[in-house]
């Protein structure tokens, strides 16, 4: 392997909703013992819950699955509202740390069945975020990923509205959209598309560096959806060459000249550390930026209340003052480190 130089993507990796169920599932490991339950794998990234998994966390797809009485998160890809019940009925101590980007298109399926629409749900099938979103209004939505898909639908007597899983590619997005509105009359959209802004981000980047290339290496997960459009982004642009790579042991051999290296919202900096060594460019790296993210998701109400709790008893167990113990800022480090940490 001979590479000249890396053009690395920014922004990459980590989007705001994985750094917070990250943290958040982190803070459970750490206040409660082991076994700590998922429901569905956290993130889409093998690293993360392979980490996990070795710290006690046990993933499951049935609540049912879960021993009774123990602690349970909620993945940020979100849940079906039948699931949270149940979680709630089975757990000792149940965290959603779902994204706040999916919440807002669950509140949006919620109020347009309400008004008596027919909701169009753009999004891959058996995909969790579009289980679980479905599952808040199943009698009223109907889901497509195809512009074939949406010719095939009925002609509906209720009024239409547009949704879509939040983290499809804008290119999925955009010909299912036209082919709905071309379709139907009137419909409704939201004032703010449900497509990810970290997703859109990410495939800005990668748009700046793929003619740049002779190679593009996307890192993530082959079941991140996210990571999936990436690399398919990668070979609409024309890029001669692209390895979707789980990590550096997966890269081939015979890459050479100018290589593009970026990352799914679900895989962590570690991983693109380790790329870049393994790749060993000759020039050096080079930045490739279209926009600084600076959003950030608190984790869930309930867990910040509980960690405060630890902290505070704490606090006063070794003789020290509450009012001036630091206040407790999980701003001021990332998810990749606490994963490292870890």
């Amino acid at each position: 392997m001979t590479v000249d130089r890396v053009l690395l993507a920014q922004p990459r990796g980590f989007c705001a909703g994985v750094e917070m169920a990250i943290k958040a599932l982190a803070w459970m490991v750490r206040s409660f013992e082991p076994p700590v339950y998922c429901y569905h794998e956290i993130v889409h990234n093998k690293l993360v819950v392979d980490r996990f998994r070795e710290l006690g966390v046990v993933f499951v797809d049935d609540i049912d699955q879960v021993e009774p009485g123990r602690p349970i998160m909620l993945s940020a890809h979100g849940s079906a509202p039948e699931v949270l019940e149940a979680a709630r009925a089975r757990g000792s101590y149940v965290v959603d740390s779902v994204c706040p980007l999916v919440t807002k298109v669950h509140h949006e399926v919620k109020v347009r069945a309400g008004k008596g629409y027919r909701i169009v749900y753009v999004g891959h099938e058996g995909h969790e975020e579009a289980v679980g979103t479905m599952a808040v209004a199943p009698a009223s939505i109907s889901r497509v990923e195809s512009v074939a898909e949406v010719e095939a639908l009925p002609r509906f007597g209720e009024p239409v509205a547009l949704l879509a899983q939040t983290t499809l590619s804008h290119r999925d997005w955009a010909g299912v959209a036209d082919a709905v509105q071309q379709r139907f009359d009137d419909v409704w959209t939201p004032g703010r598309s449900d497509l990810c802004f970290a997703t859109t981000n990410r495939q800005s980047a990668l748009m700046e560096l793929a003619q740049r290339c002779d190679a593009i290496v996307v890192i993530g997960s082959a079941n991140s959806s996210n990571t999936r459009a990436l690399e398919q982004l990668a070979r609409d642009e024309g890029c001669a060459r692209v390895c979707r790579v789980n990590s550096h042991e997966e890269l081939p051999d015979d890459l050479a000249g100018t290589i593009g290296v970026t990352a799914g919202a679900s895989a962590p900096e570690e991983l693109v550390e380790a790329v870049i060594e393994a790749l060993a460019p000759t020039q050096g790296v080079s930045l490739v930026s279209v926009t600084e993210e600076d959003e950030y998701f608190p984790p869930p109400r309930n867990l910040r209340e509980l960690q405060l709790g630890i902290e505070s008893a704490a606090t006063v167990m070794v003789g020290g003052a509450l009012l001036t113990r630091p206040a407790m800022d999980d701003r001021r480090i990332g998810a990749s480190d606490v994963l490292a940490s870890l």
